[in-house]
């Protein structure tokens, strides 16, 4: 048997395995299923409304022409991976994009690429989790974290680009 039908296979074993486990320990596995179901779209209902608003203020951002303030305010960092700053913290696909597109753009080994892969390394999608987690967990108040995650991901663009300046070179 090759690895490509193991891996054909995994879904339905692990379904089997489920199903069979839920039988030996005498557990109802379709209400099981159904109460996690249920849970999850309560989740999703709580955290909702925050994603949304996200997701609003970054095409405001956009459309308002912060990108290119900015790009003149990080003089630092290369100005090509400014998109990559703004959509890092909110959306980690978003930020997977704009690296894949600025790798694509000028080369993976060029000093903008590895600017952006380290950065995309070394930083966290900083409000969606936080949206996440306070959402889930019905915190309305955040104190400190969120300019505490600000600086950190500040931290890691400025550091991110000043290592690879460093290491490869101007």
């Amino acid at each position: 048997m090759a690895v490509s039908d193991l891996l054909t296979l995994t879904v339905p074993l692990l379904l089997a395995g489920v199903g069979l486990c839920g039988v030996l320990t005498g557990t109802d596995v379709f209400s099981a299923l159904t109460d996690g179901a249920r849970d999850g779209l309560r989740t999703v209902a709580r955290i909702f409304p925050a994603l949304v608003a996200l997701l609003t203020a970054v095409s405001m951002l956009r459309a308002s022409g912060a990108l290119e303030a900015l790009t003149q305010l990080c003089a630092p960092i290369p100005p090509e991976t400014a998109m990559l700053l703004l959509v890092r913290p909110i959306s980690g696909s978003g930020a997977l994009a704009a690296a894949s597109d600025i790798i694509q753009t000028y080369g993976a080994d060029s000093r903008i690429g590895r600017t952006a892969a380290v950065m995309l390394g070394s930083t966290e999608t900083t409000f969606y989790v936080l949206a996440v987690y306070f959402g889930a967990c019905g915190i309305r108040h955040s104190r400190w974290a969120i300019p505490a995650a600000i600086v950190a991901d500040v931290t890691g663009f400025v550091t991110a680009a000043a290592l690879v300046r460093c290491l490869w070179g101007t």
